[in-house]
């Protein structure tokens, strides 16, 4: 799901008739939706070792830690973890397709 900044700009963005191409929150949401979470947990850290574009190209790593092994819950750790990562998948994911939108475009006006 797009972040709401991400749908909010995207809004402001049709709003004003701008039409060039660019990446999209749509095209981010369908990638995220192919992202797969790895987990390993190590005393009372969780950590979400690996976020994966199709199962194998690294994206981000995230991790949530417990103070007191008494509430530790692997369940919830997991949760966290995954939530702590979702953000820097995204923001690498926006990255890698405004740079790959970037290099289209700039082989179009190439002529290549």
């Amino acid at each position: 799901m797009p972040h709401p900044t991400d749908t909010a700009i995207e809004a402001e963005i049709v709003a004003k008739g701008l039409t060039a191409p660019r990446v999209t929150p749509g095209r981010v949401a369908v990638l995220m939706a192919r992202v797969q979470f790895k987990f390993h947990v190590e005393g009372t850290s969780t950590f979400c070792r690996h976020a994966f574009l199709d199962g194998d190209f690294f994206l981000a790593t995230g991790h949530s830690a417990c103070v007191s092994k008494e509430n530790f819950d692997a369940e919830l750790g997991r949760k966290i973890a995954q939530d702590n990562v979702v953000k820097p998948t995204g923001d690498k994911l926006w990255e890698l397709e405004g740079y790959a939108l970037r290099e289209r475009l700039r082989q179009f006006y190439l002529g290549a």
